[in-house]
């Protein structure tokens, strides 16, 4: 008997051969090693032709019937060459060149060889089998052709414990039987004899078909049909050997039984194959699933954050003044309560949305998922961007308030002074415009036209006095309209009459004088007295309403220095009335002199001083009035230094307590840092201790509290400076959220760091080892690595990066991992990551297609009905949901595409 393979070393696997597949590329060349050297030039063994025959013709039938086809006679229907080009197709799912349609010899022999060419392509080295000899329907040959297609696209790929094809397949048998009475599998041929072993395969992964305890070593012929007619019914596996056959030759032909075994072992793997394959999706729809609730519940939060800071902005924005104080402290108080009820809760918001999406992110680094970009606008940097923003608009906004408050009080203050010297000036211009304008000079005596005129030359002096007053009035008026005083029209009116009017009384002033120098020269007496009582009069009267307006003049002041200093021009003032008080007594003394006079010299005078209106009793009252403002002013102004000591009192009390509470939370971010680049002890102490450490922090919050209320008593006193403390409430603020949100995050990372641990199975003794070599490497304590200092710790644990070019390549890569942005620094929780993926396995979108394949039956899609099938009902239903109709030239009707899902699963463009 000829065996084909030993003499044409036709199916010879080299080591250059390259064919992997499932179980390794060189076990195929040691089993041809092992066949038994037979002659090629005998004929084969007429039994054994018979059964590889129907054997060959079963298992080429078995695959031609997925496209619709099959052959009669093996040696006849292979010798055009077409049934066997698709034969190839249908075993290896690839396309092979179009085959020539044509009649003739040559049409024959180009397809043959195009399917020879397709055999070599998978590593198979054929010997002496030329596409002739199956033209010709050579049978020895075309048996070896189709035993070599078996050997490559049925046995080669089997592997059991690191052995494959013969070798692997036999384990196979041997275990799957072992437990079997009257079975001992030692070879494809003798063991297969009496039916036993068959019968145990099918038993043994389907116990309910074969009631296997009535079988009897005795009855080959019985056990032998019995396997086979039920592989055929229920396993699928068409009939390849006849009982009688085999019962009837010494020894069965070993490679029919090899092929037909084969197929056992490619109907129970599959199904093995196919529950490993639904599992591992499974777990990763489970996993995705999760990530996509995580990722919708942070785009509602991240979105409802953002539309309270952007109702927000605006308000704080808006820098419409009012027109009291009282409407602006109402303003203030509106942002008080902004800031005690609205805006911590979006403190913690913001935090817990920045700790979810980093959790988030750990987790899909985790799965091996891409990263998560949330939806454009809803970053985290567009959250702290809008944060940013809406601190800034915050902190204008308090200023702009404080200061428009400010604007308000000097308006006030400056529109009351306004109104004061206004009605002094109008009460004193009051029936002058009159008296210019009499003519009393045209009857008047020589004494009394030389008195008109002192008069005259006295109202000039008062003019010139209030020339002043005037001034001040219209410059109080101008500054009102640059600070946009709300009644700015009618101030503006009042000092436009003023103004107009006191042009006027210049006007007719001149006019007077010239008249009273014309009749002059007819006019000799003049009474001296009277006339020198005017002229000092007139000024001591000015100065003495100028003092009543000052000693009635309002005053604003904010500090104890400034009020103190007006004390002290009180008392300058006060030391000058012993002076005025012996002007006066000299005026007074003047006009008892010319009454003296008069009456000693009989002199009849008309009544009052014709120089002057101001009258002794005129100047004695408002001596009297300034008398009574004295100490109304002493009393005024020490209520405000009163006031200015309580301020101050208030300052140092808010100081004391500042600086006190801002140098602890600076310490407690030191310590912190501190922390979390120490590191001692397992996680979950670290984390104990972070944890305790929080709670350390919340229960110094009353202290806060107490700076809050003294702050609020400062603001309502209206102190605006305090020079005890650097720190402001907005300091202290801003410290605290960033102490919170800073020993949040590092809790929150230690947290990412046990659930990598444990995702990834790394121990304590390497998470230490990872953050002791970290910590070594990372000498400014700063928690994170430069480049040189990476390298250095990367090739303290081993890793080849030295300086050359395969070196710097590799770091490059990593680098690339680690630092995705590029920004020049490497994080613990980035070098954690990078070391648990080095050391430890995940699932990926190749492993997750190969899964979709084994469950559609090696197909290039999958239908509905086989994910229903073989996977829960909810998962069956997300990947239904998800999928895209598969668009290939071999789809079906309802056919989805699981490579692109699979793809989309990872964040993969093209595997």
């Amino acid at each position: 008997m000829v065996d084909y393979h030993a003499a044409n070393q036709a199916y010879q696997y080299g080591p250059s051969s390259g064919g992997n597949g499932a179980g390794g590329g060189g076990s195929m060349g040691d089993y041809m090693a092992q066949e038994d050297d037979w002659d090629r030039d005998l004929l084969l063994d007429p039994a054994w032709e018979k059964q590889q025959r129907k054997t060959f013709t079963a298992w080429c039938n078995s695959h031609l019937r997925k496209a619709g086809t099959q052959i009669e006679n093996i040696d006849e229907d292979f010798r055009d060459g077409l049934k066997l080009m698709l034969l190839l197709e249908v075993i290896s799912g690839e396309r092979l060149p179009k085959p020539e349609r044509g009649k003739m010899r040559v049409h024959k022999i180009n397809n043959v060889n195009k399917a020879l060419d397709f055999i070599a392509s998978k590593g198979v080295k054929l010997v002496s089998i030329g596409a002739e000899e199956i033209v010709d329907g050579n049978a020895k040959m075309t048996l070896g052709m189709i035993w070599t297609i078996i050997l490559r696209f049925a046995i080669q790929d089997i592997s059991v414990e690191e052995t494959s094809a013969k070798e692997g397949l036999l384990l196979w048998c041997q275990r799957k039987t072992a437990p079997y009475k009257n079975v001992n599998v030692q070879n494809f041929h003798i063991s297969w004899k009496d039916g036993l072993a068959f019968n145990a395969l099918i038993h043994r992964h389907r116990p309910e078909l074969i009631e296997y305890d009535k079988l009897r070593k005795d009855d080959p012929v019985t056990n032998l049909n019995n396997a086979f007619e039920v592989a055929e019914k229920y396993l699928d596996i068409p009939k390849m050997l006849d009982a009688e056959d085999i019962v009837g030759t010494l020894r069965p032909d070993e490679k029919a039984v090899m092929t037909y075994v084969s197929c056992f072992y490619h109907a129970f793997s599959g199904a093995q194959k196919a529950e490993t394959a639904a599992n591992r999706i499974c777990k990763v729809l489970a996993v995705n699933q999760e990530n996509e609730h995580l990722m919708e519940d942070y785009e509602r939060l991240a979105s409802d954050l953002l539309e309270w800071i952007r109702r927000t902005i605006p308000w704080l924005e808006d820098r419409v003044p009012q027109k009291t104080i009282q409407e602006m402290q109402q303003k203030l108080e509106d942002f008080r309560d902004y800031r005690r009820v609205h805006k911590p809760p979006k403190v913690q918001e913001k935090c817990q949305l920045e700790i979810n999406f980093n959790t988030l992110q750990t987790k899909l680094r985790l799965s091996n998922r891409p990263a998560f970009m949330p939806s454009e606008g809803r970053m985290v940097s567009d959250i702290n961007n809008g944060w940013q923003h809406l601190e800034q608009a915050e902190k204008g906004y308090e200023e702009w308030l404080l200061n428009e408050i400010r604007r308000l009080e000097r308006l006030d203050h400056l529109a009351e002074k306004f109104r004061q010297k206004a009605s002094i000036h109008e009460a004193w211009t009051d029936g002058k415009e009159a008296m210019l304008k009499h003519r009393d000079y045209e009857t008047a005596t020589l004494s009394d036209i030389k008195a008109l005129i002192r008069k005259h030359e006295a109202f000039e002096s008062d003019l010139a006095a209030h020339q002043d007053r005037v001034e001040q009035i219209a410059a109080i008026a101008q500054e009102l309209n640059e600070l946009d005083y709300y009644d700015s029209h009618n101030v503006n009116t009042r000092c436009q009459k003023i103004c107009d009017q006191w042009d006027a009384l210049g006007s007719l002033t001149h006019s007077r004088r010239e008249a009273l120098e014309k009749t002059e020269k007819q006019l000799e007496t003049i009474d001296q007295l009277h006339l020198e009582y005017a002229k000092r009069a007139a000024p001591f009267n000015n100065w003495m309403e100028s003092a009543m307006e000052d000693l009635q003049d309002m005053f604003i002041v904010h500090t104890i220095e400034e009020i103190e200093g007006l004390i002290s021009a009180h008392d300058q003032f006060k030391s000058t009335l012993p002076d005025a008080d012996r002007e006066r007594e000299a005026i007074l003394a003047i006009h008892k002199e010319a009454q003296r006079i008069a009456e000693s010299n009989h002199i009849k005078l008309s009544g009052s001083n014709p120089y002057t209106t101001v009258t002794p009793q005129i100047i004695n009252s408002k001596w009297e009035k300034v008398q009574q403002l004295v100490p109304k002013r002493d009393h005024a102004l020490l209520e405000e230094q009163s006031k200015q000591q309580s301020n101050e009192h208030l300052r140092r009390q808010f100081a004391s307590q500042a600086n006190v509470v801002g140098p602890w939370i600076q310490t407690k971010m030191e310590e912190i840092g501190r922390i979390s680049i120490e590191m001692n002890g397992t996680l979950e102490d670290q984390l104990n201790h972070l944890k305790q450490y929080e709670r350390s922090i919340v229960d110094y919050k009353p202290n806060l509290d107490l700076l809050e209320q003294q702050h609020q008593l400062i603001q309502e006193a209206l102190i605006f400076d305090n020079k005890h403390t650097n720190y402001t409430m907005e300091h202290i603020r801003v410290g605290w959220e960033q102490l919170l949100t800073t020993i949040a995050r590092t809790i929150n990372e230690v947290e990412n760091q046990i659930l990598t641990r444990d995702a990834k199975g790394i121990s304590q003794e390497q998470m230490q080892e990872f953050r002791a070599s970290f910590n070594h490497f990372d000498k400014d304590h700063g928690g994170a690595l430069g480049p040189e200092e990476f390298k250095a710790c990367l090739i303290s644990l081993g890793y080849d990066v030295e300086n050359d070019r395969q070196g710097d390549a590799e770091f490059n890569r990593i680098m690339s991992v680690v630092d995705p942005n590029h920004s020049g620094l490497v994080t613990f929780q980035a070098f954690i990551d990078f070391m648990s993926r080095e050391t430890t396995d995940t699932d990926t979108a190749d492993q997750v297609i190969a899964s979709f394949k084994v469950l559609a039956g090696d197909k290039n899609f999958i239908t509905a009905e086989e994910l229903r099938r073989e996977l829960p009902p909810d998962q069956a239903e997300y990947c239904i949901a998800r999928m895209a109709p598969y668009q290939g030239p071999d789809a079906a009707p309802g056919a989805l595409d699981y490579k692109s899902f699979s793809t989309a699963l990872y964040g993969e463009s093209d595997l």
